[in-house]
């Protein structure tokens, strides 16, 4: 009889794993009690709600009189030696046929979730931020990707991945969840073999084409990083036309003020008066002031800064920064070529990496290196975020060279010296008082016959370039910078009475190390970091200099690509680095210290 029950139990939720569209929908995997306290599934129509009604109720009155038919025999079957069946019979029936009938994980309670607020990114990526401390272990390496999970509206479930040391959570919307508006965080939760939290109500997702995202206080003002507004390079809206909106805790306006500066992301106010918990921008065009998730920082303290100053304070230093993602197996190349000619401190803005970013950089630290990092998950936004490296770092850092992990300084008569000293970046930046900015040109460096990453390093194995310059580089003093601190990347734009200084290539180049094996060039197709640079993938701007000549719009490895690119043989950098940091292997070649 036992046995009978439970078919029939799990060939009846068979029939009710279907929805009218015959999609298959997450209802429980519990007991029937806890159960019954969740909503998982919404129907869209009064006769979907009223067909679920009538389906659940049948459901509940099968299990109630197979359960009550259990009891009959129990009590009519004189002698027998079987055990009744346990108060879970039912429930294990339940879980077991949903487990077989679903490609969904299934819930289990209690496990725990978190509340959260999101931003819905393109692709249909989501950005998770925790609104409390999560209990578990957030780290993938601790629980394993797949026991973390981002939960939607109607139980569907994908996998969150952890960024930022587990500051952050990246997951991707359920094809389902597209079709359903409005579109609403999900929760974050925790399970066993592939289980996740319950849903629960949660906030609208905020839409990455119109947010204030970040902020940061100076003594005298505020800086405020916000897209939506200067949608378009070089149009910027006049200060005057906007406003800085201060908002408390629920979201309430409690304070405003003018914005005296308004370039690309980057808006410059005045402190409010009040307390206040975030600020965002009011553009004047009859709407609410722009969704927000930056904080409200007030100034600085001037006492804590004069009692901080001798001793964090390290005036002269030489830094360099740039934007990462996923850069772990490039980043001690960098950093110790870079720190041997003269480079004192390295600033990197982290843009969601999952490869053990942070792990290499506590590695790098651990060996004497001064590697800094910044968790900035914000999407194409390098110009505010070079922007805000001036104004965070620019009281420590006489000179900041913005350059990328593949990217190397180099000057031609370093080929004479048997050994770097530190002194010799300082020989590019020793200019005339009066200019705020070096510019230095670049050699793009292709594939140069490479199938996979050069087990010594780019500066090994990529010795073919292109023979013109493309673009340039520049190291920038952070007095000299503009008060609306916009830059293109290459270049800021500097305040008056400051000038550029353009080197030539016998005096100073960038080894641009661009083209690299196809592994690890066609990881540039999911997005360009530039705000105003288009994504490889869309089909606009075919002309424009970010693109790669040859490439079409999704990646896919053109022919011959590993000799492509190559129009002088260049082995200056490789000679010169085996020379400074490379060892004599037994059987030939060379050991570099950053293998």
């Amino acid at each position: 009889m036992r046995k009978i029950v439970i078919k029939i139990v799990s060939q009846f939720l068979k029939t009710l794993v279907k929805n009218r569209d015959g999609e298959e929908i997450l209802i429980a995997g519990v007991p029937l009690s806890t159960c019954q306290r969740l909503s998982l599934y919404r129907p869209t129509t009064k006769m979907g709600r009223r067909t679920l009604t009538a389906i659940l109720a049948a459901a509940i009155s099968l299990i109630f009189l197979a359960s009550f038919s259990l009891h009959l025999s129990r009590n009519f079957t004189a002698g027998s030696a079987a055990s009744p069946p346990p108060p879970s019979l039912i429930a294990a029936a339940i879980s077991n046929s949903l487990r077989g009938s679903l490609n969904l994980a299934v819930i289990e309670l209690p496990v725990p979730y978190y509340h959260t607020e999101s931003v819905l990114l393109p692709d249909w990526e989501v950005l998770v931020l925790p609104q409390s401390p999560l209990e578990a272990p957030t780290s993938a390496a601790a629980v394993g990707e797949a026991h973390l999970s981002c939960i939607f509206p109607g139980g569907l479930a994908s996998p969150a991945r952890s960024i930022g040391d587990g500051a952050a959570f990246l997951c991707s919307v359920p094809l389902r969840t597209r079709r359903v508006r409005p579109f609403l965080s999900p929760l974050l939760s925790f399970g066993r073999d592939g289980a996740a939290g319950a849903f629960r109500q949660q906030p609208e997702m905020k839409r990455w084409s119109r947010l204030a995202y970040e902020s940061i206080s100076t003594a005298s003002d505020l800086i405020v990083f916000a897209k939506g507004i200067n949608k378009r390079q070089g149009v910027n809206l006049p200060a005057n036309d906007l406003r800085c909106v201060f908002l408390s805790g629920d979201g309430a306006i409690v304070a405003s003020t003018g914005v005296t500066s308004s370039g690309q992301e980057v808006f410059r106010c005045g402190h409010p008066e009040t307390a206040a918990s975030r600020i965002s921008i009011d553009i004047g065009d009859s709407r609410r002031p722009i969704p927000s998730l930056a904080p409200y920082r007030p100034p600085p303290s001037p006492t804590a800064e004069a009692g901080d100053a001798p001793a964090r304070r390290r005036p002269g230093l030489i830094c360099a920064c740039t934007m990462v993602n996923n850069v772990a197996k490039f980043l001690r190349e960098w950093v110790t070529y870079h720190s041997a000619v003269g480079v004192d401190r390295f600033l990197l803005y982290d843009n969601g990496s999952d490869d053990g970013f942070e792990l290499a950089v506590r590695d790098l630290n651990r060996d004497g290196f001064d590697v800094r990092t910044r968790f900035w998950p914000w999407t194409k936004t390098q110009e505010a975020g070079f922007s805000h490296a001036i104004v965070a770092d620019g009281s420590e850092c006489e000179w900041i060279a913005f350059i990328d992990v593949d990217e190397f300084i180099f000057k031609p008569d370093w080929v004479r010296s048997g050994k770097p000293n530190r002194g010799m970046i300082r020989s590019i930046t020793k200019t005339n008082p009066k200019v705020g900015q070096v510019s230095i040109g670049c050699l793009d460096f292709g594939p140069s016959g490479q199938l996979a990453h050069p087990c010594g390093g780019v500066t090994q194995g990529y010795t073919c370039r292109r023979r013109a310059e493309e673009r340039h580089k520049s190291l920038v003093r952070p007095e000299a910078v503009a008060t609306t601190l916009m830059n293109s990347i290459h270049h800021f734009d500097l305040g008056s009475g400051w000038k550029t200084r353009r080197l030539e290539q016998r005096e100073a180049v960038v080894n641009h190390y661009k083209y690299q094996a196809w592994e690890e060039f066609r990881v540039k197709f999911r997005r360009r970091v530039s705000a105003y640079v288009v994504d490889w993938r869309e089909p606009t701007n075919f002309g424009s200099r970010d693109r790669t000549l040859g490439l079409g719009f999704e990646p896919v490895e053109p022919n011959n690509w590993a000799e492509r690119f190559c129009e002088v043989n260049d082995t200056r950098v490789k000679d010169v680095t085996q020379r400074w940091f490379g060892k004599l292997e037994p059987r030939g070649g060379h050991r570099m210290a950053w293998e």
